[in-house]
């Protein structure tokens, strides 16, 4: 029975032809097949098209120390991390460019805003490993942000694959107890998508049944059409176990549609040796060469790396050629779905920057074109700002119209009381004007604080008014509302202040107690109606008298009336609405000079989010399916 499992000699004498096939198995007719293909997912991963569909990849998982990094190592022909326990604390998306002969290896590796070029070999194993620690910090903890090792070398194959870290069962010190189950939370999720091939490794020394890596491979791929297994460390089977391995290599075991693959990677004392990868793959074509039980897989093409890295690679084009229609269509769904959603959503800023700009200055240029509108006396917000100020400054002249009376009782009872009160040394019969001056100053000037009041309402009614606009056309961009605010209140601020100045220095002036004569006779004309007599310059003789004093006062307090009623509202609406409007608008243009304009438009609102992610994901789909053209 032993015997049916050995390979001829004729297996054996095939061994040297089939080396020269294999070591030329990468030429160039078929480099120019696999690259483009390979490329082309990778360059989908790059414009981050996972986050809304499944790729065609390879993920590596298996058990600790099941060899995981060893075969990765050869595959790659660099060291990479490796040791007892989680060996492996990010996902390494490991993606490997065969360049010409001739051409100086280089490696890139990426992950969050770090970009590292370098040009030794190695390097690799101390950056992977500051990445793990910049990642997942320092000590045994895990991580699921990714990490991209970017190697172009001559001598190896157009493959992507992404290293995950090795299943643990029991947790060691520093560890959190969960930690089997954070590692399988990792893993299923790159495992169970129906893109990915699962590329299982299993030591030839355990039994297969019993490995965590083959079991979750088993439960997202029952029938194994996707799961390819790497048997490794042969070396270390027990004697008289070599049927069961090659039981298992063809199918007889666990059957998988991609079937098995056995590898001798490099042993710790190889590596304490210092023997070279190249060596090393040496070595293991002449182990299995040499093995009295495997050397027949070499002809079948299931034993070495380099059979590994061809099957692999071929597999992996074979899946995305597969996926490509349904990747096609999935996207040509979404898409549409997408875009639909979009149009459903409040305009918002565009990502691409320069579009960006001629938005933000749209947006301002909006803004201050309702204020502008606003200030004119159009009706903007709810309230028509208009009505409200028509409103107050009604009030005003209510107010001053009220103040007719105590007046007019004011100057008849001086006129009354003037020879007990007033007079000087004048004789009787002749009266003072100074004291009717006086009567007028006073009365007068207990209308500033009214006037004040009334600036202040306005004041606020204003900059009601300023900050719904500002609400309105910022509604989604807190720093522009918040920069709004501010000019607005400190505009107003400033202009009520030149306002109140103004009121003051009208007061001032009505201390002088003038008008022209033309306006004062027209006026007192119309106040006084007795004999038919009209007072002009040529008759006010007639009017010359201490019984006419109250009319005449009365005539000009009417003027001072009409004056304030006027030039009051006239100077709170110049300086503090158009003025003002004309000033933030000013300089709310200015932000265009200096503004972030990202920051500037940066949202704030669950509208606003959902309105980038779709942005962002319709951009990724587009450009997606602009690349799928050429293939699909």
């Amino acid at each position: 029975m032993m015997e049916s499992v050995k390979c001829s000699y004729e297996d054996t004498a095939y061994d040297g032809q089939n080396s020269k096939t294999m070591e030329g198995v990468f030429h160039t007719p078929l480099e120019e097949r696999v690259r483009p293909y390979i490329d082309l997912i990778d360059s989908l991963r790059l414009i981050g098209i996972e986050k809304d569909l499944a790729l065609p990849t390879i993920a590596v998982i298996g058990d600790q120390s099941s060899g995981k990094s060893s075969v990765l190592e050869a595959l790659s022909g660099v060291a990479l991390p490796r040791g007892s326990g989680i060996v492996t604390r990010c996902p390494l998306e490991l993606k490997l460019r065969k360049i010409k002969c001739g051409v100086q290896w280089k490696a890139v590796i990426s992950y969050k805003e770090q970009f590292i070029e370098f040009d030794d070999p190695s390097e690799v194993e101390g950056y992977v490993k500051q990445a793990q620690n910049e990642l997942a910090g320092d000590g045994v903890g895990i991580c699921d942000e990714l990490i991209t090792l970017e190697i172009m070398a001559p001598d190896v194959c157009d493959l992507t694959l992404i290293d995950l870290p090795g299943i643990a069962r029991v947790p060691v010190k520093g560890q959190p107890e969960d930690i089997g189950c954070q590692i399988k939370s990792l893993i299923w999720k790159y495992v169970k998508k129906d893109q990915t091939i699962n590329l299982v490794v299993v030591p030839c020394n355990v039994d297969i049944a019993t490995t965590e890596a083959l079991k979750m491979a088993q439960e997202v791929d029952p029938e194994g059409k996707r799961t390819l297994a790497i048997l490794t460390k042969p070396d270390l089977i027990d004697k008289g176990t070599e049927k069961n391995i090659m039981d298992i290599i063809r199918n007889q075991v666990i059957p998988l549609s991609k079937g098995y693959v056995i590898v001798k990677c490099r042993s710790q004392k190889q590596i304490d040796d210092k023997i070279s990868l190249t060596e090393a793959t040496r070595v293991e074509r002449e182990f299995f060469k040499r093995h009295e039980y495997f050397s027949c897989l070499l002809s079948e093409e299931k034993a070495t790396i380099q059979c590994l890295a061809s099957k692999l690679t071929q597999d992996l084009v074979d899946h995305i050629k597969n996926a490509l229609p349904l990747i096609s269509e999935e996207i040509k769904k979404q898409l549409w779905s997408f875009r639909k959603d979009l149009s459903k959503c409040e305009v918002g800023p565009p990502l691409d920057p320069q579009k960006r700009k001629i938005f933000f200055i749209d947006t301002l240029t909006k803004f201050n074109d309702k204020i502008n509108r606003l200030s004119c006396g159009e009706v903007i917000n709810k309230d028509n700002l208009f009505v409200m100020l028509r409103s107050e400054f009604k009030k005003w002249k209510d107010h001053l119209d009220s103040t007719k009376p105590s007046f007019h009782k004011m100057v008849q009872d001086v006129v009354s009381e003037y020879d007990l009160k007033h007079r000087g040394q004048e004789l009787p019969g002749f009266s003072d004007y100074k004291v009717f001056e006086m009567v007028v100053q006073k009365l007068v000037s207990q209308l500033k604080e009214p006037a004040i009041d009334t600036l202040r309402v306005i004041r606020d009614t204003i900059q009601d008014q300023f900050l719904d606009v500002s609400k309105t056309c910022f509604l989604h961009y807190p720093y522009l509302q918040s920069v709004a605010m501010n000019k607005i209140d400190n505009i107003q601020s400033k202009q009520e202040a030149k306002v109140k100045k103004r009121i003051m220095e009208q007061f001032e002036m009505e201390q002088l107690v003038y008008t022209q004569d033309d306006i004062y006779f027209k006026t007192l004309n119309e106040i006084h109606s007795t004999d038919g007599l009209k007072a002009s310059e040529e008759n006010f003789a007639g009017f010359d008298s201490r019984s006419k004093y109250p009319e005449m006062l009365q005539a000009y307090y009417e003027i001072v009336v009409q004056r304030l009623a006027d030039q009051v509202p006239m100077l709170i609406r110049y300086l503090m609405l158009k003025t003002s409007a004309q000033l933030l608008c000013t300089e709310m243009l200015g932000l265009m000079d200096g503004a972030n304009v990202a920051d500037a438009l940066r949202e704030d609102s669950d509208i606003s989010r959902n309105r980038i992610e779709l942005q962002n994901r319709v951009e990724r789909l587009t450009i997606a399916q602009g690349k799928l053209s050429n293939f699909v």
